[in-house]
């Protein structure tokens, strides 16, 4: 079967799609063939990103939303089901770190940002995903998690609720509509070269780096192109029967 025709003509909504890995799948599925729309709260990122992609020789969309306000996601969606035409593919990607402290020291705006935006953001999109999806004959959720949201993670407890929650909504949404043809699936990367993740190392002394780069079993970073490529197959119809389920890209991280 040829893997650029696998995602031929679907109509795919990415949110923080305008940098690090969500543009870099955005990228890669316009490149394939899919309709592509992004949103990200980066005007100017998104810029780039749609940029990059015309010199690819594609188009994509782009909108700017704010995940942690529910106006925000549904003037989104609205506007995606207009300039697509429906959606066959939502990939829920927007999401933000704090920097790394003990629980008893992160501020109360650390832990209710990141909940707010990563949980509640991701909740926001799956309600109206929901509701695009339902009345059309279903479609497929695909939230951004962590290994953080898979086992302990200290200095990032914020972060790692927020993630442990992401993976909760979308077991739990996996089961609620799978009659309605809707499935739901999780993505768990580990450290990934990313402008998030850069911005973490720099605020790290010298053994922090080593600590966070040298944390898997393949001693580096994972690439955001190869979260990319398995985000690409999830988007495909090869995963119809995964539902409910966490494809974890860790380096070993967890084994």
């Amino acid at each position: 079967m040829n893997t650029a025709a696998n995602v031929e003509n679907k109509r795919i909504l990415i949110t923080g799609g305008a940098s690090g890995i969500g543009a870099e799948v955005a990228l890669l599925l316009a490149s394939r063939g899919a309709n592509v729309l992004i949103a990200d709260l980066s005007e100017n990122n998104g810029s780039k990103t749609l940029e990059q992609a015309k010199a690819q020789g594609n188009d994509i969309h782009f909108v700017k939303v704010d995940v942690a306000s529910g106006d925000s996601v549904r003037a989104l969606f609205a506007t995606a089901m207009k300039s697509l035409g429906g959606l066959d593919v939502v990939i829920n990607n927007a999401g933000i770190d704090h920097t790394p402290a003990p629980m008893h020291e992160l501020s109360d705006d650390d832990f209710d940002r990141n909940i707010a935006v990563n949980l509640k953001g991701v909740w926001h999109c799956m309600r109206a995903a929901i509701a695009c999806m339902a009345p059309n004959g279903g479609g497929h959720v695909i939230n951004v998690a962590s290994v953080a949201g898979l086992r302990s993670s200290p200095m990032i407890s914020a972060y790692s609720a927020s993630k442990h929650g992401v993976i909760g909504l979308t077991k739990s949404a996996a089961v609620e509509y799978a009659r309605a043809n809707i499935r739901f699936n999780a993505v768990c990367p580990s450290f990934v070269d990313t402008p998030m993740v850069q911005n973490t190392l720099a605020k790290l002394d010298e053994r922090g780096q080593k600590a966070i780069i040298k944390a898997n079993p393949m001693k580096r970073l994972g690439k955001p192109e190869e979260i990319a490529g398995a985000m690409a197959w999830l988007c495909s119809d090869e995963s119809s029967f995964m539902t409910g389920q966490t494809m974890v890209l860790d380096g070993g991280m967890l084994a």
